[in-house]
């Protein structure tokens, strides 16, 4: 519990402590856009490493270097924690969006920060505000900003090992502007706090970058099943890296 409530603490005090910070970035981006971007970007990203130390989480990286650095990409991967936008979002190499559920907006403060790194946020009972939502990434490409989805399109509480279908419309946004899919698999992220809710303890997690993917190289069926076609390259990934955690 110990680690819990430090976390909580550390998240917490950065919320209210960045109230400030929030009102001075809202100025510096009337000014140079750019560089309010880069400084938000590594404010939260130095947050999340932070509460992966105290978490204890002993992260291995594999293929890193596959991942383009100049480019915006669309990350995909499998999901089973919370955690898991902590330790992807921590090694972003850009200005990266990802998607979130609708709810998020509710939260104060931490809204506008995800706001600030141009998060998206999907209401999934709703088809029509869905496809909005994705035409906003595409956009969001577009303008050089990279986007993540976890394209099960929740938290999946099952084993480590299983993934939910993927759905397809989630990889529309590398279909409409050409950009690379990364493919994300990790192994053992429920392991630090879901497993075990409300302990978090110290455990070793695998993060595997694929290859990137570009759809119109793609045969014809795999394009037209994208989002499974991504699944069967993350699940070979999970399963190759399962005996290694």
């Amino acid at each position: 519990m110990i680690r819990f409530l430090l976390i909580a603490i550390v998240v917490v005090g950065f919320l209210i402590l960045s109230i400030p910070i929030l009102m001075i970035e809202w100025l510096i981006g009337k000014f140079n856009r750019n560089f309010r971007d880069r400084t938000s970007l590594h404010i939260v990203q130095n947050v999340f490493k932070i509460v992966l130390f105290i978490a204890g989480t002993k992260i291995t990286v594999i293929g890193e270097e596959k991942v383009p650095k100049d480019v915006p990409v669309l990350y995909v991967g499998n999901h089973h924690s919370f955690f898991d936008i902590l330790i992807t979002y921590s090694r972003c190499p850009g200005l990266t969006g990802y998607v979130a559920k609708k709810e998020m907006l509710k939260i104060p403060l931490l809204s506008h920060w995800m706001k600030y790194l141009y998060c998206l946020f999907l209401d999934r009972d709703n088809i029509k505000a869905g496809l909005k939502t994705i035409l906003l990434g595409i956009e969001q490409i577009n303008r050089g900003i990279s986007m993540c989805i976890f394209p099960e399109g929740t938290r999946n509480k099952g084993s480590d090992s299983e993934m939910l279908p993927f759905k397809e419309g989630s990889l529309k946004m590398a279909e409409k502007t050409g950009c690379a899919i990364i493919p994300m698999a990790m192994n053992n992220t429920s392991e630090i706090f879901e497993n075990h809710f409300p302990k978090i303890k110290s455990c070793h997690i695998i993060l595997e970058y694929g290859n990137p993917i570009y759809a119109k190289e793609l045969p014809k069926e795999d394009r037209k099943f994208l989002g499974a076609y991504c699944q069967n390259i993350i699940q070979e990934m999970v399963n190759h890296n399962a005996a290694k955690v």
